[in-house]
Order: C-alpha cells, then structure tokens, then sequence
C-alpha cells in the first residue's frame, strides 16, 4: 500500500539524479563519457580539474545511478550506465536553452556565430548509403573515436587538424562532426576549413545522436 513516507522517498530519488547534473563540471563529465569510456586521469585533464575532484564528481554520478565504472590494473575507467543518461542530457540542455534566454545567448557565443552550412544526421546517412562523394570527418580525440565512429568517417583530431589539413580532398565534400550540437570542435574545424578554401558542412548532432537515432556506428575499442 502506498504511503507518504514511501512517495516522498521515491520523489527524493528523482531529486537525487538531477541534483547530480546541479554542478557544471558534473554535466562537462556527462558531455564527454556520451561519446565513450574513460579513465579518471583522463577526464581530469578533458575537464581542466585535479584528479581528487574530478574522482569526487564522479563519486556523486555513481550514486545517482548515471554513471558505472571498472577497474584495470591501477587505472579506473568510466561510462555512463545507459543510453537513456544520453537522452536526459539532451533533454536537460534543450529545456535550458528554449526557457532561459541567456543560456541561449552562451550557446551562441561559446559555438560562434559563422554562416556555416549544416547537415541532419538522417541526411547524412543518405547520402553515405548512396555512397557519394564526400568526406566525414571526425575531430574528437582519438580515443572517442575509437570508442564509436560514424562508418567510413576519418579521424583528424582537432589538435592535429593544421598539420594533417593536406590529408583532406579540395574535390570532395568534408562533413565535420564531434560530440553533440553544443560541442565546439566542429565549428572551429568548418571555420578552419572554409578559410583553407574547402566546400564543409558541419553535423548538427554527434556521435551519441547518432546512434541514439538507431543509426550504425564503427567500433575499434582494441586500438
């Protein structure tokens, strides 16, 4: 029989997961383990804080059920604990942004404000099952890439992208991608490309879209 200790319990426990995401860094974490495990040295340098922090973060994720983690050897490594996290980050994003002007007005400002042509991820995938003639790319770091890829993309992080820019045909279209439509990679790597006189389309989703759509991705978890 319900009761009101019992409601009030159950309501105590939704609080509790999004309380979890009620720290900046905490939801930087959720951001970056969407697109693949990683260890907690890792995510301490993707997230600019120390290791202790960082660990105590995701001690908080844990809790909340978002989270999972494994041992090997003295390395820790962690992953979110279902596709479903994915979505309540996403959704947690669009209601911020719809609602509150001024997070709208950071989105903007963090991505920039360049005229670059964007493509869906349905169209995308088309045009990859009409094998045309282009190129994706992905700029996340490598081991992201890795962990899940669109099939057939190429991996040129974006910290390598000025050296390796000669590897990218000037006859195909480039089609550049990274972790979701508020990461700032693929932007920056269209902007760069355009001035390099390139025809590129940036992605609108990333990676966790992509496969949260039902849409294949390429695995090389061994590399």
């Amino acid at each position: 029989m319900s009761t009101r200790a019992t409601k009030e319990a159950l309501f105590d426990g939704f609080a509790q997961v999004a309380k979890a995401l009620s720290n900046g860094r905490r939801a930087e974490i959720v951001d970056v383990l969407a697109n693949g495990e990683r260890s907690v040295e890792s995510l301490a340098a993707e997230v600019h804080q120390s290791i202790a922090n960082t660990s105590q973060h995701l001690q908080i994720l844990k809790n909340a059920g978002l989270v999972t983690n494994r041992r090997e050897g003295t390395f820790i490594y962690y992953r979110l604990a279902s596709p479903e996290v994915v979505g309540f980050w996403r959704s947690l994003q669009a209601i911020a942004r719809a609602s509150r002007g001024d997070v709208e007005k950071l989105v903007h400002e963090y991505l920039g404000e360049d005229e670059i042509e964007e493509l869906t991820k349905e169209d995308l995938w088309k045009r990859i099952k009409r094998k045309e003639k282009l190129v994706v790319l992905d700029v996340r770091p490598e081991e992201e890439y890795f962990a899940g890829h669109i099939p057939g993309a190429v991996s040129i992080p974006l910290e390598d992208l000025k050296r390796r820019v000669r590897e990218l045909p000037k006859s195909k279209q480039i089609v550049a991608y990274c972790r979701g439509p508020l990461c700032a990679l693929a932007p920056e790597a269209t902007r760069y490309l355009k001035d390099k006189g390139f025809r590129v389309k940036r992605l609108v989703d990333g990676a966790p879209d992509w496969e949260a759509a039902g849409l294949p991705l390429d695995r090389n978890e061994d590399n």
